[in-house]
């Protein structure tokens, strides 16, 4: 005979009202206090009625009062307690992985706070188990399309159906690659959520850094023959920042705009001093990004060239760089936003200029 899981015990019995009339207060003990005072004067109540009006004896009035007092202590105890209850079978319900239960909160006393907090931690735990389940869907769904092709481009060598010519060995080479930037997008995402990214801060001059990240670019937009021009003004702008990560930010920013910049185009970056603080923006002239879906473009495994975002095809972006990009700029104490700035895309990093990184994460 299977075991009957402990929340769902006694569903069958008779329950009592669930009745809270002292909600009101806004404090344990005093809810204790009007429950002890209330179950004194409902006995003191039955037995001056029955030994003044009924002429009872104490030894039958007493237990009247005793039994009276009992059952309206109860009801009360049971809406006080209540919330308890319901947070006990909704922590059964989470053991087997159901996370949709939820306390009623209806008093503002400490079981009242912690019912809302319990509401708030199954609300944090659905959605995190929501994000787990779609993260190894999507992270299978990334492997296997690299994978696949690549397997089935040896495969064809193997059986002799293709020769390994330059072509074909690039086609190869260009999945591998693909699927070492997944792994390294990947791994890059552990690290900064679990803090184990130290920053090496320096100072950095930006004209130099910025050409120095457009000439890789110019590499990546080959096929599109694309142009990079740099603005930096002042032309000695500086910013704090850890060199490699801020390398990481921009090249990530540069790799997204080619993916969607037409060809024979030009992908601009701009660098100015707004207050105390840096703006780097990277332009393209793409087809942009709906104002509605902004926000989501830098959550995990959402691209910002999908249907529902621009109304156009895939372009095959991983979805983990803007990501990685938005997580690199909080660990510099900066903010990441898709800036609203004529046609095409403009992607905006706002940084410190003297620094408030983590520098341990």
């Amino acid at each position: 005979m299977s075991a009957v899981p402990r929340h769902v015990r006694g569903e069958g019995r008779a329950r009592l009202p669930d009745v809270r009339p002292l909600d009101r207060f806004r404090s344990i003990k005093i809810k204790l206090g009007v429950l002890v005072a209330a179950s004194v004067a409902l006995a003191s109540f039955v037995t001056w009625v029955g030994l003044s009006q009924f002429h009872l004896g104490p030894s039958r009035t007493l237990p009247i009062a005793i039994a009276v007092s009992l059952v309206v202590t109860q009801l009360l105890a049971r809406g006080m307690t209540s919330p308890l209850r319901e947070m006990t079978h909704a922590a059964g319900r989470m053991a087997e992985g159901d996370y949709s239960g939820r306390v009623r909160a209806t008093s503002a006393d400490e079981v009242g706070q912690l019912a809302d907090a319990f509401n708030t931690m199954a609300d944090d735990l659905e959605q995190a188990d929501t994000f787990r389940r779609e993260l190894v869907a999507n992270v299978a769904h990334e492997l296997r399309t690299p994978v696949t092709a690549l397997q089935a481009q040896l495969e064809n060598i193997v059986d002799g159906v293709s020769d390994p010519d330059p072509v074909t060995m690039q086609a190869a080479l260009a999945q591998t690659e693909r699927l070492g930037r997944l792994v390294t997008y990947l791994l890059d995402l552990s690290r900064l959520e679990a803090g184990a990214v130290p920053l090496q801060v320096e100072e950095v001059r930006l004209d130099e850094f910025l050409q120095e990240a457009a000439d890789g670019a110019t590499l990546v937009g080959a096929t599109k023959r694309l142009h990079f021009p740099v603005v930096v003004d002042p032309p000695d702008l500086t910013v704090e920042a850890d060199r490699e990560r801020l390398h990481q930010v921009v090249a990530n920013l540069l790799h997204n705009a080619v993916r969607h910049s037409p060809p024979d185009d030009e992908v601009r970056l701009v660098a100015t001093r707004v207050g105390p603080d840096v703006r780097i923006d990277v332009v393209d002239h793409g087809p942009g990004i709906a104002p509605e879906q902004r926000a989501h473009v830098f959550e995990r495994f959402v691209r910002g060239n999908t249907p529902a975002i621009t109304g156009q095809g895939s372009t095959g972006g991983t979805g983990l760089g803007l990501a990685i990009v938005r997580w690199a700029v909080a660990l510099h104490g900066g903010r990441i936003e898709v800036a609203d700035a004529g046609p095409g895309c403009t992607m905006r990093v706002t940084l410190p200029a003297q620094g408030r990184a983590r520098s341990a994460g």
